[in-house]
């Protein structure tokens, strides 16, 4: 018997590389997965991170003798900036796979004040050609027409952001100035705009004071960036969230020239996930392969220790590629029909097949009753813990420690091993 416990102990090593295997197979699923989010957000429209409105005027400097100059452009930033949005999902497939867009609606509001940069870093600033720019990541998403209302004027968009200082893509309003009438300009400006993307939106805190609300029927946001919401309200039937970010939260100014700042690095939002999918979970529940192999090892040992009846160790391999096969037939069912339903008729087949070849070779009901429970509540067990998240690390140890303090007891009660 223990030449026997060592052969299985080599046993289980080798069949590491089955399951390693598995991992890798569930993996390259998953990256077919995500290419074809991917493709599905290239053909719809890419995550949005959204920047502005900004208030931009192309400027000149004479920096020689000989008339030589240089040419920059001053951005001004929003005094207040408020944003409320309603994000629209939608999930979209490509073959098998699977991945989330959105439509939303955004109401862009807010007000530029321009007084005392008539003079910023002495460059001769050309009011007349003044335009404010709209930065989005992805013109495709763009799905209504936008019209920028600024002091009861009314503005149509052109594509385009004018300028790459800020952001490379979006578009832009004309909107020329008269320089003997800038402190009379009140700035008052409102945006109605729709907008499509892929997985998550963003937003630049480019106002002096930045409001930021969203709401979505999505039940599963991440919320991501520099900052978090000031406060949130999640359920099961969608979430809203706001977010508030003065100017001294931020790393740059109200106003400065040329490329000196990226708003959107310190930009924030929400990331509309597919709550742990089934790829994740496959791949979590294969990691727990080599404790089924070992449990069930233990429990034909105990059996064979227990009773004349003796079992071939080519049976023991029979048994443990079945326990293998439970993974990679859960990861081709659970694309199909989601995780759950798949977990449940993997481990059923499992279970099934497993009661019915002990049952025929072993010929005692006890036996196949210990053997079939044993598997029974391992599943059970594991499914729990892939259910858990947060405290499926602590839940699982405690499980195991309980599992070990079985083991121990009931080796040392019968006296399995002899001197």
């Amino acid at each position: 018997m223990t030449v026997k416990m060592v052969l299985l102990a080599i046993m289980g090593l080798m069949l590491l590389i089955p399951l390693v295997l598995i991992n890798e197979v569930i993996r390259e699923r998953s990256q077919n997965a995500e290419t074809a989010r991917t493709e599905i957000g290239a053909l719809w429209a890419s995550a949005q991170t959204v920047t502005g409105p900004v208030l931009n005027v192309p400027g000149t400097k004479v920096v020689g003798d000989d008339g030589r100059y240089v040419t920059t452009t001053m951005h001004i930033l929003p005094d207040d900036l408020k944003v409320n949005g309603v994000l629209m999902p939608e999930v979209r497939y490509r073959g098998i796979y699977e991945t989330v867009v959105y439509n939303s609606g955004l109401k862009i509001s807010g007000s530029f004040s321009i007084a005392g940069y008539e003079h910023l870093n002495d460059y001769t600033w050309q009011w007349g050609q003044a335009y404010i720019s709209l930065g989005v990541s992805d013109n495709k998403g763009i799905s209504d027409r936008a019209d920028l209302t600024i002091d009861g004027v009314v503005i149509g968009a052109q594509p385009g952001a004018g300028q790459p200082d800020l952001f490379e893509k979006g578009i832009s309003f004309p909107l020329p100035l008269d320089p003997e009438k800038i402190n009379g300009f009140k700035g008052d400006f409102s945006l109605d705009i729709g907008l499509k993307g892929s997985g998550s939106i963003a937003f630049s805190p480019v106002g002096r004071t930045t409001e930021v609300t969203l709401t979505s029927a999505w039940e599963a946001p991440k919320f991501t960036g520099n900052f978090l919401p000031t406060d949130r309200d999640v359920t099961d039937a969608g979430f809203t969230a706001n977010w508030s970010v003065t100017h001294l939260n931020r790393s740059f100014p109200q106003v400065w020239a040329g490329q000196s700042y990226i708003p959107t690095n310190d930009a924030f939002g929400v990331d509309l996930i597919m709550e742990a999918d089934h790829y994740t979970k496959a791949e979590r529940s294969a990691k727990y392969g080599l404790l089924f192999i070992a449990l069930t090892f233990l429990v034909l040992i105990i059996i064979e220790l227990r009773s004349a009846q003796r079992i071939h160790i080519f049976y023991y391999l029979l048994t443990a590629l079945a326990l293998i096969l439970f993974f990679s037939l859960l990861t081709a069912l659970s694309e199909h029909i989601g995780f759950n339903p798949a977990y449940l008729i993997s481990s059923a087949a499992t279970i099934g097949l497993l009661t019915a070849f002990f049952g025929s070779l072993l010929k005692k009901g006890w036996m196949v009753l210990l053997i079939s429970g044993l598997l029974t509540v391992l599943y059970v067990f594991i499914f729990f813990l892939l259910a858990m998240k947060d405290y499926a690390f602590l839940v699982g140890n405690i499980g195991l420690f309980v599992m070990l303090a079985v083991l121990m007891i009931v080796s040392a009660k019968y006296r399995l091993f002899k001197e």
